[in-house]
């Protein structure tokens, strides 16, 4: 019911669906048409190379979406209006989590669809494209699960909306979402190497186009596993204590 409600409350939020569907698509736009003659990248082919980072730079921007999502709901007091009601305390909470996990889904093939037409194309076959589809919902929810803990530890829904986008930005930049990372000054190469958007961007394109896959992939469902351990054990921790005020 939770997540129904959610779900109900997109379309009538033109901000909202402009924001989740519109930017991607400019980002797509602006980065394959304006500069994809103006990057080299491996393989030569600069659209199926930036997708896959765009695809996952779009997953990670969403978790803003639940960060400031959740505060609203706990500062304007429908945490307070669903406690009243027989259900699970923690049932706010996953609602969100798994509406935005639809919402993700859904963006995504809008994504997919977007970028065939611009030139984007998986050429590795249908099952390893499948198992990246589910990666980067994965990695969707594993990253909602920070937005939730850290709009839960707000005090105020302007501090959320701040604390949710100050670091998703520098992780998707300082990424292999745009440029290889070995195209980056050699000090900022292990940090861009080693965090959880350049290791499911690898993996992704490796699932979509085929090269190394493995190793990315190992390292893409580690990240996504801890970060979802950690922060939804937090988020939730956090969700009991202020839902008991």
């Amino acid at each position: 019911m939770i997540a129904r409600r959610y779900l109900t409350h997109i379309p009538r939020i033109p901000a909202l669906v402009f924001f989740t569907i519109v930017q991607p698509i400019i980002f797509i736009l602006l980065f394959s048409i304006v500069f994809g003659n103006a990057i080299r990248v491996p393989g030569g082919d600069y659209t199926n190379f930036l997708l896959p980072g765009i695809f996952v730079q779009t997953m990670a921007f969403a978790t803003m979406g639940t960060c400031v999502g959740l505060a609203e709901d706990l500062h304007k007091g429908l945490v307070d209006r669903f406690r009243a009601l027989p259900m699970a305390r923690s049932a706010v909470l996953v609602g969100r989590l798994l509406s935005d996990t639809v919402k993700n889904a859904l963006i995504l093939v809008i994504m997919i669809v977007v970028g065939y037409i611009v030139g984007f194309r998986i050429t590795n076959g249908f099952f390893p494209a499948l198992a990246g589809i589910l990666l980067l919902l994965l990695f969707a929810f594993a990253f909602a699960t920070i937005g939730a803990w850290i709009g839960l530890s707000m005090k105020s829904v302007e501090a959320a909306n701040m604390a949710g986008m100050v670091w998703v930005f520098p992780l998707t930049f300082v990424s292999s979402v745009f440029v290889p990372v070995n195209s980056m000054p050699l000090w900022i190469r292990p940090f861009a190497h080693n965090h959880p958007v350049t290791a499911t961007v690898d993996a992704l394109r490796g699932l979509f186009h085929g090269g190394p896959t493995l190793s990315p992939l190992i390292k893409s469902l580690v990240w996504c596993v801890l970060i979802t351990a950690i922060c939804l054990t937090g988020a939730i921790t956090t969700y009991k204590r202020v839902s008991s005020h």
